[in-house]
């Protein structure tokens, strides 16, 4: 990839998910020159570890592969990955950002055809499938990862497997000797679309996901329904590797409650009612599931998905708070307890699997933003004069859904433009 070039009037797009794809492809389309920085080994974000979307129940695959086309195919964007903002100093129309790019250990010969992996022993917890598997020391993210190109894990460097991959490489791809670099752009405007990261389940102790492998969070359900996820599409329990076809879901597991997330965080509810459609997908008639809730926010044209769920004889609604969680010792069954509001009667009720319907969260908290800028409560990005021409995208700004998260990109995207339009325009 070419270096780098950026004046001040380059758009500087951060993070790579949905959110940042879209606001940089939009901005790109018009015309202006726009750098996209990832993390991570490559783009897509967390919608590249969904099943797939609500309410139609298509695969997220089709999505990110016309954005992938489109990046692709545009001059004037240009991707980096590996990267992170480290500083961010300057006013609008003329920042300066310092960037540090992490060693990839392999270079643009990579043909992704798999042989460095197939040379490493190493395994490590797999990232993409929140470590419900394994990958190589020698790895490629997942089967639509952009770029395509496989990845080194420092943690293998100086061994034995480094040595082995660099051998097996028959295209000279594999390079040990990468360095960290840090690089300083001058931009005009930059879209802050670092997404969102699940809360921390262990931290909800009333619920016992630490201490019971039975009780997992929904973005672990996810990768697990997903046919090429780490039990290939089977639902299976953690303790013991059977199916699960009794399975509980819990909804704001750590949403909407003082101790934790005050916020809601929007996705939860319409996360289960779609998961639930997993369940019939892959047992027919031979399952249960049971959706413990406060209530049921679904509006708008979701509303019909929340209705045809709701008449499925096998799911049933349970309307409380689950208080708390514990374990059948013998079957490893998590049992439920609490009150049910509607009949008003306590319950303790085993199933195969409970499903923790997490929140979210922003993934770059408050404290180490780079630059200044304002924040809420809940560690989103208030739109404000004071934030300069630093304009947040998709669950940066607010707990969101794709479909608002890619609104949200647009507008931020045009945004940037108009700052960028000026910028011009004065030196013109």
């Amino acid at each position: 990839m070419p270096e780098a070039i950026a004046t001040n009037q380059t758009i500087l797009v951060v993070g790579g998910g949905i959110s940042g794809m879209s606001a940089a492809l939009e901005a790109a389309e018009c015309g202006k020159q726009v750098i996209l920085v990832e993390k991570n080994p490559s783009v897509g974000g967390r919608v590249a570890q969904l099943y797939k979307y609500f309410p139609k129940l298509c695969h997220p695959k089709c999505g990110l592969e016309i954005n992938l086309r489109r990046t692709k195919a545009n001059k004037n964007l240009r991707l980096m990955t590996l990267t992170e903002v480290t500083a961010v100093e300057g006013e609008p129309g003329n920042y300066t950002v310092t960037l540090k790019k992490h060693p990839r250990y392999v270079n643009e010969n990579c043909t992704a055809c798999g042989a460095c992996a197939r040379a490493v022993e190493a395994e490590f917890d797999d990232e993409y499938n929140f470590g419900l598997g394994k990958r190589k020391g020698a790895y490629l993210p997942h089967n639509l990862a952009y770029p395509q190109r496989y990845v080194i894990d420092p943690r293998i460097l100086g061994t034995p497997d480094a040595e082995k991959a660099k051998a097996a490489c028959k295209y000279d791809a594999i390079d040990l000797d990468m360095q960290p670099e840090e690089i300083k752009l001058t931009v005009g405007a930059i879209i802050w679309a670092t997404g969102w990261k699940p809360y921390d389940a262990n931290k909800i102790q009333p619920y016992g996901y630490d201490r019971y492998p039975n009780v997992i969070t929904s973005v672990e359900f996810e990768r697990m329904a997903d046919p090429f996820g780490p039990t290939g599409g089977r639902i299976l329990r953690p303790s013991d590797g059977k199916e699960a076809k009794d399975v509980a879901f819990i909804q704001c597991a750590g949403s909407r409650d003082r101790n934790h997330l005050k916020h809601c965080s929007r996705i939860c509810c319409m996360a289960t009612l779609k998961q639930t459609t997993y369940l019939r997908e892959k047992y027919g008639d031979d399952y249960k599931a049971s959706i413990y809730y406060i209530d049921i926010r679904a509006i708008d044209r979701i509303d019909d998905f929340h209705r045809r769920v709701k008449e499925d004889p096998n799911t049933r609604f349970i309307k409380s708070k689950v208080a708390s969680i514990t374990e059948d010792k013998e079957t490893r069954n998590p049992i439920l307890h609490g009150v049910d509001i509607e009949g008003y009667h306590r319950y303790s009720n085993p199933h195969d699997l409970v499903v923790l319907a997490i929140g979210m969260e922003p993934s770059v908290p408050a404290d180490a933003f780079p630059a200044k800028v304002r924040f809420n409560e809940e560690g989103f990005i208030v739109p404000d004069e004071a934030n300069g021409a630093i304009f947040a995208a998709g669950c940066s700004e607010d707990a969101l859904d794709v479909n608002r998260a890619v609104q949200s990109a647009t507008a931020s995207a045009l945004h940037a433009i108009q700052v960028i339009n000026r910028v011009a325009g004065t030196e013109g």
